[in-house]
């Protein structure tokens, strides 16, 4: 990670249906910082983080990235980002090695095979490279999903509840994983409904509201 890099929100706003869901978000943050949204439910967390993803639009306000709006630097803003939603993302069809590969080449890198195979011992699904996905259990296919983090040189990790349906040790190893990325200048947005530490580095948070 050659220079630091800034995520900055400037009077950010949402609404759905004709309802205010937050409106007036500001925030910066910084390299190996990491950011808690928070707030009650249907207050758009999803959205927001789907407005700092590309996903969705941004209809009032603005979001940088190293002082450039993201909008206009949509392909270099895309290889510094890796985002992780409800959904685990995985073609069926492909094996879980071409899954990665394919996420990795997302990202403008190319997956080390010996790299794969660490990584999936590390999140508990040794051996699994060339099985389809289709054929793992749904805790298997969230495993996989997650080991997507350890291979990703993105700078900015987007969360969105990424500790749902995991079991103590595996909450444990996201977090660590987390605090390892932080610790080399990564940055970090996340929704939970857990309460977790990332190390020893305290949130920082933003709660939402209308």
């Amino acid at each position: 990670m050659n220079t630091a890099p800034t995520l900055l929100f400037s009077k950010l706003g949402c609404s759905r249906g004709g309802r205010q869901l937050f409106r007036g978000v500001d925030c910066v943050l910084e390299a190996g910082a990491w950011l808690y949204v928070a707030g009650a439910n249907g207050v758009g967390k999803t959205s927001l983080l789907r407005m700092l993803c590309g996903l969705a639009p941004i209809e009032d306000g603005e979001i940088r990235w190293n002082d450039t709006p993201i909008h206009k630097q949509a392909d270099v803003y895309r290889q510094d980002l890796c985002y992780l939603g409800h959904l685990n993302a995985l073609q069926e069809s492909m094996t879980v090695n071409e899954n990665l590969s394919f996420t990795a080449a997302l990202g403008g890198t190319a997956a080390d095979p010996g790299q794969m195979q660490q990584v999936l011992k590390q999140f508990g699904v040794p051996g699994r490279g060339d099985q389809l996905v289709r054929h793992l259990s749904q805790g298997q296919k969230r495993r996989v999903a997650l080991s997507r983090l350890a291979l990703s040189q993105a700078r900015l990790w987007v969360l969105d509840e990424p500790f749902v349906a995991m079991d103590e040790a595996g909450v444990r190893m996201l977090a660590d994983l987390i605090a390892a990325h932080l610790a080399k200048g990564g940055m970090a947005v996340l929704t939970s409904h857990q309460q977790v530490d990332i190390g020893n580095i305290p949130a920082q948070m933003l709660e939402l509201r209308a």
